[in-house]
């Protein structure tokens, strides 16, 4: 097992530790591998200096955890030791590497001592310790490892010119002391550089460049071996030792047959970056820039590609700019947070500006790059843009000119620049993508787990491309076996790092970024397990955390709230820094609990009114004539006027209300997924109150739509929820809900058990309702109630035959009458209306009483019910069918379909609509049925009510021969 630290931490052949504390003590073992390292020591550098008092023991419980992945560490008298061999440790290995190479160096063989350089410098996969939270380990080994690294550098750029390749890291010197420009020793390697590959002018400026840093900002004038190189250049003597090399007549290094930085045309310079070789997919986009290209004539054209971290912006944008010919040549700019100074200058030089040339100022760079360009048809790609304001200066002006900005933000401030948002892979194009880098056969070998691997990586570029190259490094490894290990939610984000290639040093890039409270503020999105969420959650804007690519708006949601949503990546890395920097999602839930199930509370209410476990069942809408509340110039009804009570004379009185309710219901349709996750998260968190409350608010929703996976589910969760709480009522409530999702589902006997389980635990109103739904489901037995068809299988649908199955059925009619009375007399002494109201619904349909019927109807009506209503008008529509008065049964269910229309509830329409078939069929109107049933058919199948569908097919078929 081999480790390292001068990157992300990695163990190669295992698993790095996923906790950021836990990963901190691993490298304090590794940085002092088979050396004692104190338990105080250890507890300053996990805990930054300050260790709580619980320190030492939680230390225990992290090195626990480490020895399940590490061999080797040992308890030792005082601390800890961790016995594996240096080697095996990057760092040590780059020191024992670098010592050889100055052996080497120190006996004259010099191209010997290049190569141990460079293989020892090859070793770094980026910033040492990059995902190691301590500043302690960074000041004590990363600063004294970072400087021998830029030692060694150095060293091996000098034993390069020695063996006359200067022409080949004049690129890495110009890197080396745009990092670090107060080092002199780099300055005199880029001066050297320079001259010996011919380029005395740049040279020359490169020293006016080193000593006008050290003045400004040292206040001291260049050393001796800076100077001396200068005097060299212009005395054009070369370096002694340095070889000649083989010159270009126009005086670049020839190699290969061609001047670095010529794209086909003499003097035409090419700075892209090489194209990647197992490039996929991207068609939309690269056809989107291959369009506004040819639209290039008057004015530059400018484009920007943004998108989340990791989605391959970069990619797209130097593949598209490879096949991109453009006469005067292609700039490329990586900006991260230079300044847009530091850039001009470079833009600048590779435009061929002479000595001295280039102005200190930023506006007179700006002035001069313009004019410079204003006669030039150039590609610019500009990468990693942070925002607007350093991109302006750098944009050319010559007409014909494009250029390519990649951000993680859209730019919208940019001037005349036109945005596309790249966004993921599609499965096909993901899968290419994998192939491409872990090889054609493997993938083809394991198609499904291929699959598997891509909705893991969420589609994302970064993370295929990570995974790819464990797998091409692995040739042993199945990609079952890799999909298992990515399977894993907690250690997701390590294994996605290969290399220098990391999704969470991807992540950790955008959010080091922000400012303080919209790191905040992602932290606490961490807490979250849905996909999307509109700003309301929280009460803050989201906006700034989707221009850092964190987020992605999605539009306007059916309650015409912003939507933003985020990569199960993003989430995930955004619950780990929350964990991490905040002690977990818990505080956080308990914030958001009481405003999310108050919001529910009340859509719950627009759907079925009625409070859990209390005799509140009229309708009361807010305020409607707040804007926070309801579309404007609603108001809440008054009461219902006696004459409106009939069974043709449906309330206008109550239509003002159905704007609320039907903002209400979309409102809660549109928080769907996200109340369904936050049940879960309630009880992971262990706010058992709050979970089984949220998922009793949601099931109207649910029956409503016909959600029945969500229905199970949150049912599930929520009653687990309430007996930890030791809750009764609630889990009556929720056994309640559980036996109308059986009722639904058409499945009475496990209906029943739930409900005959909920008795014991309730009393009073609540068993009423408890003994109302029993009946509900013993009439349903019987084969002769006519309940709705989304709650209950029609008629004789499961109806024996012989003197047996009359006698039981007659018993559960009897059963379900009982029931009916007991619950009727129960409301009525309690005063509670609404229980009454369905109750007579109920013994109305039961024994095609008709006046029960019109008795709920009218008090539907008087608690501002609409949706009660609609279900009154349904039964009697199929009462006055039943009695061979289909036109009077048509007007009951038109009048329902009215309600179901303005309130926007689809199933209810459809179930209506249904009725109304087989009522058009009566009156031997074949054409409106058939129209009637189509309509069904389209609802039942959109919504995947399979039991339903199946009833309005039969239904068309027999429409359709009328």
């Amino acid at each position: 097992m081999r480790f390292g630290v001068l990157g992300p931490l990695r163990i190669e052949g295992g698993q790095a530790p996923g906790p950021a504390k836990h990963r901190t003590l691993l490298a304090a073992l590794l940085l002092s591998v088979r050396e004692q390292v104190p338990v105080d020591r250890l507890m300053s550098v996990v805990w930054d200096d300050r260790p709580p008092a619980s320190a030492e023991s939680v230390l225990r419980v992290y090195v626990s955890a480490l020895r399940k992945v590490v061999d080797g560490i040992r308890t030792v008298p005082g601390g800890y030791l961790l016995d594996v061999e240096p080697d095996d440790v990057d760092c040590h290995r780059f020191e024992r590497m670098i010592a050889e190479a100055r052996r080497a160096r120190a006996e004259g063989r010099v191209a010997q001592a290049a190569g141990g350089f460079g293989a020892a410098l090859g070793l770094w996969r980026g910033q040492v310790l990059a995902d190691v939270e301590s500043s302690v380990l960074r000041r004590t080994y990363g600063v004294p490892l970072e400087e021998l690294r830029l030692t060694a550098l150095e060293e091996r750029v000098e034993l390069d010119l020695r063996l006359g390749r200067g022409a080949e890291v004049v690129g890495e010197l110009r890197a080396l002391v745009g990092a670090h420009p107060l080092r002199e020793r780099a300055w005199v390697r880029l001066i050297e550089a320079l001259h010996q590959a011919g380029r005395r002018s740049e040279a020359l400026s490169a020293y006016q460049d080193a000593r006008r840093t050290l003045v400004e900002e040292l206040g001291l004038e260049p050393g001796a071996e800076l100077v001396a190189a200068h005097q060299r250049v212009l005395n054009d003597t070369p370096e002694a030792g340095a070889g000649a090399g083989m010159r270009h007549p126009g005086g670049v290094p020839v190699r290969g047959g061609q001047p670095r930085g010529v794209a086909g045309r003499e003097g035409a310079v090419d700075e892209l970056p090489p194209d990647i070789s197992d490039f996929a997919g991207r068609e939309p986009v690269l056809g989107w820039i291959a369009a506004m290209a040819g639209e290039r004539a008057a004015a530059p054209v400018h484009l920007v590609l943004h998108g989340p971290p990791g989605c391959g912006k970069s990619a797209v944008a130097v593949h598209a700019a490879t096949a991109l010919d453009l006469p005067d040549g292609r700039l490329y700019a990586s900006l991260g947070a230079r300044p847009p100074s530091a850039v001009l200058e470079d833009l600048l030089r590779s435009l061929g500006c002479p000595d001295g040339a280039v102005p200190p100022a930023l506006d007179d760079r700006v002035r001069l790059y313009r004019s410079t360009t204003a006669r030039r048809r150039l590609l610019v790609l500009l990468d990693d843009a942070a925002d607007e304001a350093q991109v302006r200066p750098l944009l050319p002006t010559g007409p014909g000119s494009l250029t390519l900005v990649t951000s993680r933000s859209p730019l919208a401030g940019l001037e005349a620049a036109r945005a596309y948002e790249l966004g993921l892979l599609d499965e096909e194009e993901a899968v290419a993508m994998l192939a491409g880098v872990a090889g054609h056969e493997r993938v083809r070998a394991e198609p499904e787990a291929a699959l598997r691997i891509v909705r893991l990586c969420g589609h994302l570029p970064l993370a295929l491309r990570i995974a790819g190259s464990r797998l091409a490094r692995r040739p042993g490894w199945t990609l079952d076996h890799l999909a298992g290990r990515l399977g894993d939610e907690r250690r997701r984000l390590d294994e996605l790092s290969a290399g220098d290639l990391a999704v969470r040093g991807s992540l950790a890039l955008g959010y080091r970024g922000l400012p303080d409270p919209e790191r905040r503020l992602l932290r606490r999105l961490g807490a979250l397990s849905a996909p999307d969420f509109a700003p309301w959650v929280f009460g803050v804007d989201l906006e700034p955390l989707a221009e850092a690519g964190l987020l992605q708006s999605r539009g306007l949601d059916e309650a015409g709230q912003e939507r933003y949503g985020w990569h199960d990546l993003t989430r995930l890395y955004a619950a780990e820094r929350l964990s991490e920097e905040d002690g977990g999602p818990a505080d956080v839930l308990v914030a958001i609990s009481g405003d999310v199930l108050e919001r529910a509370r009340q859509a719950r209410a627009s759907l079925l009114p009625a409070e859990p476990g209390t005799g509140r069942t009229e309708i009361h809408p807010p305020d409607l004539a707040s804007p926070d509340l309801a579309p404007s110039g609603i108001t809440p009804p008054g009461p219902a006027s006696p004459g409106s009570s009939v069974v043709f004379g449906f309330a206008e009185e109550a239509s003002p209300a159905t704007g609320w309710l039907r903002q209400e219901a979309r409102w809660l349709s549109a928080e769907r997924r996200f109340l369904t996750a936050c049940v879960g998260d309630f009880y992971r968190a262990g706010l058992y109150e709050a979970a089984w409350r949220l998922a009793f608010y949601l099931t109207p929703l649910f029956e409503l739509g016909a959600h029945h996976d969500d229905w199970h589910a949150t049912t599930a969760t929520g009653l687990d929820a309430a007996r930890a709480a030791g809750h009764r009522h609630g889990e009556a409530l929720l056994l309640r809900g559980l036996a109308d999702l059986h009722r639904a589902e058409g499945r009475t006997d496990a209906a029943a058990a739930a409900l005959r389980a909920a008795q014991p635990l309730v009393e009073g109103l609540e068993l009423a309702r408890i003994t109302l739904r029993l009946g509900l489901v013993q009439a349903a037995e019987s084969g002769t109630a006519r309940q709705r068809p989304a709650q209950a299988p029609e008629a004789g649908s499961e109806a024996g035959s012989g003197d047996g199955d009359e006698r039981r059925r007659v018993g559960r009619v009897r059963e379900a009458e009982r029931a009916f009375v007991r619950a009727l007399r129960v409301f009525e002494e309690a005063g509670d209306r609404r229980g009454r109201a369905d109750t007579l619904r109920a013994l109305g349909a039961l024994r095609q009483d008709e006046d029960a019927l019109r008795q709920s109807l009218a008090a539907y009506q008087e608690l501002g019910d609409p949706r009660g209503e609609a279900e009154a008008l349904l039964d009697l529509a199929r009462l006055q069918l039943a009695a061979g008065r289909p036109d009077v049964a048509r007007d009951c269910v038109e009048r329902r379909l009215s309600v179901n229309r303005r309130l926007g509830d689809r199933l209810p329409e459809a179930v209506a609509l249904l009725v109304l078939a087989e009522i058009e069929a009566a009156r031997g109107d074949g054409r409106a049925a058939t129209e009637a049933a189509r309509s069904a058919v389209e609802t039942f199948t959109a919504y995947g009510d399979r039991r339903n569908t199946a009833r309005a097919l039969l239904v068309l078929a027999r429409a359709e021969h009328i």
